[in-house]
């Protein structure tokens, strides 16, 4: 595609629906930090009259809506001022506290057995957990919210019924904070000064846990199949630590669970990567992509280290709020440290070359993540 086209691709999605896909390191930085041109507002985007309503990937552009996703200008920046500073005063040690116990106790579920299944039992389950603590979401329907994110996520024949689950949840529990408030998030986001309807409320919460799960779920797995198949990593496995931090920088460079997000649309007729743009075009951000530029792309693993100069959290005014990013990292780098401590000899039952991803071009994540281990005792977490 960079041969052929060059920084920016056109492409088409299902039902020949036109869009520009930007591979550009330089041309994505651009398009992200300039909202002047390249807005969020996916109200302006010109294929809108020939879209149905089962279009396939409308969950992901989605319509307007009252939330801090598909807001922009002053009243995105409204939604900001709400959501930001009650993830900010989320305490990092009680957070960290939190990961370790609910890690421990989905550990303690499979860990006398000598075998489990790293993604459905461990990965997609330890984040919304966390965040549903975290959110002040009630313990007690702490599994029923994990399956219904899952769902959604999955976008199968229950991803609806997901949805509708989702939703409601949220609703009960602005109404309850609202009448018992707690130390969480949804009780700071409702004390906040400036009013919101109900509805702001709970899209915004919707937001924070769709967007914290499934990214730091394959972050989780992408991590860990990065250190059972690659021989580098492999000193961290019997008991060090060192390598836990690279592996998770390198993922964000090399296999980022967000590969391609929707998007950008052109205010006005532009000239990008040697492309014309006409106004309201769409265009996909290419993550993965860019980090692949050859003009920034070093040799081997250069990316390994410290750099952190990556676009898995986006970049510019829509990136992803730096306490979001903050959390996701405690979540995932205390996840894969707890199941290393606990389980030090793990390693793949399966050929690595068995093992499969996700089935989309947007979102990288493992189906399945076979290990065996020695069997080991159950310590008490999280039941």
């Amino acid at each position: 595609m960079r041969q052929q086209h060059g920084p920016v691709v056109p492409v088409v999605l299902p039902g020949d629906i036109p869009a520009w896909l930007v591979i550009g390191y330089r041309e994505l930085h651009h398009v992200t930090g300039d909202t002047g041109v390249f807005t969020r507002d996916m109200g302006l985007w010109n294929q809108w009259p020939v879209i149905p309503d089962d279009w396939p990937l409308l969950p992901m552009v989605n319509r307007r809506q009252p939330s801090i996703y598909y807001t922009v200008g002053a009243e995105h920046q409204r939604h900001v001022g709400m959501v930001v500073p009650a993830l900010e005063a989320v305490d990092p040690f009680e957070l960290r506290r939190h990961a370790e116990e609910i890690a421990d106790g989905l550990i303690d579920s499979f860990c006398g057995l000598g075998e489990a299944e790293l993604i459905g039992d461990y990965a997609k389950m330890l984040p919304i957990l966390v965040l549903g603590r975290v959110i002040g979401f009630p313990d007690a329907e702490s599994h029923e919210l994990t399956r219904a994110i899952n769902a959604l996520a999955d976008g199968g024949e229950d991803a609806i019924a997901g949805h509708k689950y989702l939703t409601g949840a949220m609703q009960r529990l602005v109404s309850g904070k609202r009448a018992a408030p707690g130390a969480d998030v949804t009780s700071r986001m409702l004390a906040h000064g400036e009013d919101f309807t109900d509805e702001e409320y709970v899209l915004d919460l919707q937001a924070i846990v769709a967007a914290g799960h499934l990214p730091t779920s394959d972050w989780i797995g992408n991590s860990l199949r990065l250190m059972l198949t690659d021989d580098r990593f492999a000193a961290s496995l019997s008991g060090g630590r060192h390598s836990v931090g690279e592996a998770m920088n390198e993922v964000l460079w090399e296999d980022t669970p967000t590969q391609i997000l929707a998007g950008r649309w052109a205010a006005r007729d532009t000239r990008l990567g040697g492309q014309h743009i006409q106004a309201g075009d769409m265009l996909l951000l290419g993550l993965q992509g860019a980090h692949g530029d050859p003009q920034v792309q070093g040799t081997g693993h250069a990316h390994a280290g410290g750099n952190n100069a990556h676009f898995s959290f986006s970049h510019g005014e829509f990136r992803c709020p730096f306490p979001a990013q903050e959390i996701a990292e405690v979540i995932a780098r205390t996840g894969i440290e707890v199941l290393l401590d606990r389980l030090p000899d793990v390693d793949l039952s399966v050929s690595p070359r068995t093992l499969q991803r996700r089935p989309s071009p947007f979102l990288r994540g493992m189906t399945v993540l076979p290990v065996r281990f020695t069997p080991t005792p159950a310590v008490g977490g999280m039941r």
